[in-house]
């Protein structure tokens, strides 16, 4: 399960509809599967059907994580045009077996869906999304 606050939820999607038409991309950091903080990357791609964070941008942030004594609970993405779901290439790019990903819907931007994905060798299983009112 990955438990985000609303205010996390919150700023993912705003990342996600500010993107756009473009994938948004992102990291959520935290611990023991709990969203403490978002980082909000850039899409090097500037694509509307793929994404890749900037490996200098990720960099930075994983120092910053290790300093803060977080650890990466998630990677976020959105899907402009379909589901929340991920696609063969999201599988395919999944080489974090630890964290989930988060995919966010805009197929109907007034009302935005978040599903979250454990990937591991290829193979995917949803899990949940707690939303909270804070951490």
């Amino acid at each position: 399960m990955l438990t985000l606050n609303k205010k996390a939820r919150e700023e993912i999607i705003g990342h996600c509809l500010r993107s756009s038409p473009n994938e948004a991309c992102g990291i959520l950091a935290g611990r023991d599967s709990k969203v403490e903080k978002v980082y909000e990357m850039a899409n090097a791609e500037a694509s509307p059907e793929t994404f890749l964070m900037d490996p200098k941008e990720q960099l930075k942030v994983m120092k910053e994580m290790r300093v803060l004594g977080l650890e990466m609970a998630a990677i976020y993405h959105s899907h402009v045009a379909s589901e929340a779901r991920p696609s063969s290439r999201d599988i395919e790019l999944a080489l974090y077996p630890d964290a989930s990903y988060l995919i966010v819907s805009l197929k109907d931007r007034k009302n935005p869906s978040l599903r979250s994905f454990k990937i591991v060798e290829g193979k995917v299983k949803e899990e949940e999304v707690k939303i909270v009112d804070s951490l």
